[in-house]
């Protein structure tokens, strides 16, 4: 992002944007970092950067909650998962082991597929 240091925030590439969203959540240096569908949006190879951005944020020590609806990010993130709809839980465990829950098929997914 080096190259991006004196560009105005408008002609940033998406990512780009993302990462300064989140330079502000890590300036006050916070015990516990949510990230709200903060990977939503990006194109696969973006989704891979924010990946390893969130990872090396987990690596660092850092508390991260994360509410996300991509897939490959909760599986590649997580060792535990908690699955909502309609502000319950439905299942918890691992992602494996939660994002297969015959309830959780049935509220993502619908009929036919559990």
């Amino acid at each position: 992002m080096g190259h991006a240091i004196s560009m105005p925030t408008t002609a940033l590439t998406y990512i780009d944007e993302k990462r300064i969203e989140l330079a502000r959540a890590l300036a006050s240096d916070p015990e516990i970092l949510l990230l709200d569908e903060w990977l939503a949006g990006l194109n696969p190879t973006e989704l891979q950067t924010g990946i390893e951005l969130i990872r090396s944020l987990r690596a660092d020590g850092r508390t991260i909650i994360l509410v996300e609806h991509v897939m490959d990010a909760i599986r590649s993130l997580r060792d535990r998962c908690i699955v909502m709809n309609s502000g319950e839980k439905i299942a918890e465990g691992t992602p494996a082991e939660a994002l297969s829950d015959p309830e959780v098929v049935l509220a993502y997914l619908g009929e036919g597929h559990a």
